[in-house]
């Protein structure tokens, strides 16, 4: 079957704003260091007032995969909500500007788009501070056989479940990628995110799901493990495929009884952590799309995720060299 796109991403639209501080701003805000804490649009408007300069792009976790798919030299769209506002703009261009392909006309009503200041300090820690505003919003009525089309394969992400029509939304998609052959990927987002819908959770990656990826930590809340030798062994049960980072450990594949190991590449520093699994999944699922082997698609997600902590942003930029790609 002829696919429209490699890729497509459904998922919180939400622009980065992303600033280096130092401790003393998070302190004035209140915020503790390495957290993320979800804020509403008055605070939102507060701290980007107190904010220097900063840099805006669109973001949210499967949104920034997307991009950096794209960026890798893939097809992609891309479903999200946001609003006809100032930031829904730069939302929608910079997505475009890479040759994504939105299916979503901004919404002229409803709650302002959504935005996360990622506040980094010196020692390349990230502190986010979140308003949701419009991404909340994307509801059932928004994927159709015409929003979702054919691709060769659907990533959705955790946080989609913490929409009011997410579980069911996910599922819809699910169905239409059935019917028209493609396959169906999901992040797992964070380990409180799986612990909010764990139940669901294990129905859609039993039932729904070809391909899951996911940190250790998410894992290990989604299987009630805490060693990654019986967070595999439950693994192979699934019959799917898992692509589980383990930061400084690297990451492990897991495909029934195939396993396979690679190492994390070591850096001499880390300028931002943001966005490390968003760019190894781009770099995997990058490989899986164009036939690679397990180990060449853990590969370009370990040489995607390196490039990115070593850089301010989220971002795979074009030109990254993929070895037997570019």
């Amino acid at each position: 079957m002829t696919h429209s796109v490699q890729l497509l991403g459904i998922s919180n639209a939400i622009v980065d704003v992303l600033a280096n501080v130092d401790p003393a701003f998070l302190d004035s805000i209140g915020a503790p260091p390495g957290s993320m804490t979800l804020i509403d649009q008055e605070q939102a408007r507060d701290i980007y007032s107190k904010m220097g300069p900063a840099t805006e792009m669109s973001g949210g976790s499967v949104a920034n995969t997307v991009a950096g798919f794209a960026n890798l030299g893939g097809t992609a769209a891309y479903i999200g909500k946001v609003r006809n506002d100032q930031l829904g703009d730069i939302f929608n261009h910079d997505m475009q500007s890479l040759g994504v392909d939105i299916r979503l006309p901004a919404a002229t009503d409803g709650a302002p788009t959504a935005r996360s200041h990622i506040l980094i300090t010196g020692d390349g820690q990230r502190t986010m501070q979140t308003y949701l505003g419009a991404c909340l919003e994307l509801a059932l009525a928004d994927i159709t056989a015409a929003t979702v089309g054919n691709p060769q394969l659907i990533l959705l992400e955790g946080y989609v479940w913490d929409i009011a029509e997410g579980p069911a939304l996910a599922k819809k998609a699910a169905e239409i990628a059935r019917n028209n052959g493609s396959s169906v990927s999901l992040s797992l987002s964070d380990s409180y995110c799986v612990e909010r819908h764990r139940d669901s959770f294990e129905d859609f990656v039993r039932n729904d799901a070809d391909i899951v990826v996911a940190d250790e930590d998410e894992i290990h809340a989604l299987l009630d493990t805490d060693n990654i030798d019986d967070a595999v062994a439950k693994l192979v049960d699934y019959g799917k495929l898992f692509a589980v980072t383990r930061s400084e450990k690297g990451s492990v594949i897991v495909q029934g009884d195939t396993r396979v190991e690679q190492s994390a590449t070591r850096v001499e520093k880390v300028v931002d952590s943001t966005g490390a699994g968003d760019a190894y999944s781009a770099g995997f699922l990058f490989g899986w799309a164009n036939g690679k082997t397990f180990s060449e698609c853990a590969q370009y997600g370990t040489t995607c995720a390196t490039k990115v902590i070593q850089q301010l942003g989220a971002r795979i930029e074009k030109g990254l060299r993929l070895e037997g790609v570019n």
